[in-house]
């Protein structure tokens, strides 16, 4: 208590943070029982009856279970795959940048697409990729004479979600990076050039091994949103011709709990969601520690 007192006014500049995890984190968790329950809206969750597991028996046993679980999981790992190394990458490279003018210039550059919403976003894409005056399709139809239907083939469809992805939010992610890159002794490098390392040997023994304890962390949280596609960049991009290969359980969430007034229903899709993120995390975090990383707890 005496650290406590004395410190007080460290504590206090906690207060909005404990707050905001509190009324948007913790006290709508009590909504989870709608998943258990048949909700009624004019009885409210104290009053309407319980049913036990009956919405999640639906669920698993919809037909379109297994393809939303296929394009969710698709998604997943396809951004873990192509989106997560990319704020690594560039990160390294910027790390590398000698004149400190055009390093912030480029940061800048890349920051700037994460303030842009999505609906934004895909207009941008739209205007290049329509096929109907789209700039990225004249130029191919000039050089080829055909055009590609980028917004209607459900073959593009995944492709143009992780390009989006990446070009909106990869300079963004690169910022923790940097800072942990700042950390790094620069003693280390000069001892190492002394010794005749290259600058692909300073990477691999100096500047990854600096990093990779915050690689490991933000692995560890991003798997705990591994099943969270993006509600709204993916409901943007559907259009009925790729929707057997764009709908996830968030737009399936969605359209039954808000078009279809479903709560209970949705309810449960989300809590399936949830429970999964929260064993990935528990499984990663377990796994970094038994090969000996810090792990987020």
């Amino acid at each position: 208590m005496r650290d406590i007192l004395r410190d007080r006014w460290l504590y206090m500049m906690l207060l909005p943070g404990i707050a905001y995890f509190i009324v948007f984190k913790y006290v709508p968790m009590y909504g989870v029982t709608m998943a258990f329950q048949d909700y009624k809206p004019h009885l409210g969750m104290l009053n309407s009856p319980w049913v036990g597991m009956k919405h999640f028996e639906r669920f698993f046993a919809e037909p379109q279970f297994w393809m939303l679980f296929r394009n969710t999981v698709l998604l997943a790992v396809y951004n873990l795959v192509f989106f997560f190394p990319m704020p690594i990458i560039l990160a390294l490279m910027l790390n590398e940048v000698r004149s400190g003018g055009y390093k912030r210039f480029v940061q800048t550059l890349i920051y700037i697409p994460h303030f842009v919403s999505w609906v934004v976003v895909v207009g941008i894409f739209y205007l290049l990729l329509t096929t109907e005056n789209g700039v990225l399709n004249e130029i191919i139809f000039r050089l080829t004479g055909d055009k590609i239907a980028f917004l209607l083939d459900p073959d593009w469809f995944r492709t143009m979600i992780i390009s989006q992805s990446i070009w909106k939010e990869v300079g963004w992610g690169t910022i923790i990076f940097l800072a942990a890159l700042a950390g790094v002794d620069l003693q280390l490098y000069e001892a190492a050039r002394m010794d005749g390392a290259g600058r692909w040997r300073q990477l691999w023994h100096i500047t990854l091994p600096a990093i990779r304890s915050t690689i490991i962390i933000l692995l560890i949280l991003r798997l705990g949103n591994f099943l969270d596609s993006g509600f709204e960049h993916i409901f943007l991009m559907l259009t009925p011709t790729n929707r057997d290969v764009g709908d996830v359980f968030d737009t399936y969430v969605y359209v039954k709990g808000m078009t279809q007034a479903q709560y209970s229903y949705s309810a449960a899709v989300g809590l399936f969601k949830s429970v999964v993120g929260l064993v990935l995390v528990l499984g990663s975090n377990w796994l970094a520690k038994r090969f000996g990383q810090e792990g987020v707890y």
